[in-house]
């Protein structure tokens, strides 16, 4: 199992080729690719490249699928006694990220077409 550990929205998140992911707003546009250079992490067949701070060569390359706004949190703030009461929402903007790829050094260590190329195979190949 291939994964990687991106910064991205002051958040550290660990992604794998051909999944999704919900991160703090992009300014790219639905359907439009995305390149990560923010790399913390990468481990590829048990072998781990652990970056100071980050690793040197390495990219995480996605699409983004849509933007949305999250689930609204309330913030209710009440001082007892003295008839004060302050009610708020908030709803944080959200990106929906598709990881394509993760390359190191310009090579790429898995892609999103390659896992499902994979998976057909093995299936035909039992029947």
């Amino acid at each position: 199992m291939t994964y990687a550990i991106i910064e991205t929205g002051g958040k550290q998140i660990k992604v794998e080729a051909g999944r999704f992911y919900d991160i703090e707003l992009l300014t790219a546009e639905p359907d439009e690719k995305v390149t990560i250079d923010k790399v913390l992490l990468i481990q590829h067949d048990g072998e781990v490249n652990i970056g100071q701070p980050l690793v040197e060569g390495a990219t995480v390359e996605g699409t983004v699928l849509r933007h949305f706004r999250g689930r609204k949190v309330l913030v209710y703030k009440m001082k007892p006694k003295k008839k004060t009461r302050k009610k708020r929402g908030h709803r944080q903007e959200i990106t929906r990220l598709m990881i394509n790829s993760i390359n190191l050094n310009g090579a790429v260590l898995v892609a999103e077409a390659a896992t499902t190329t994979e998976t057909s195979s093995e299936e035909s190949a039992a029947e």
